[in-house]
């Protein structure tokens, strides 16, 4: 698990990689601090969980990449 943005707010999860990229298409699932987020190879990445009091748009708002709201969206449970 990660924190969702950095100390300063900026978002993690951005439209690019700005490192060199060492395991390309190894990552199938991202989860942070406020979601649950699977990369899906010619698909994007799909929001699939949210944690508890976040919105998908709050989400979406905190993240640079685009995210797809799967239509099973739930809470994280804890």
């Amino acid at each position: 698990m990660m924190l969702h943005t950095t100390k300063d707010g900026k978002p993690k999860i951005v439209k690019r990689c700005t490192y060199p990229i060492t395991a390309k298409e190894s990552v199938d699932l991202i989860v942070t601090d406020l979601a649950v987020i699977e990369v899906r190879p010619g698909r994007g990445l799909w929001l699939t969980e949210v944690a508890p009091g976040w919105t998908a748009k709050e989400i979406q708002d905190l993240t640079e990449a685009k995210l797809h709201i799967a239509k099973n969206l739930k809470e994280i449970e804890l």
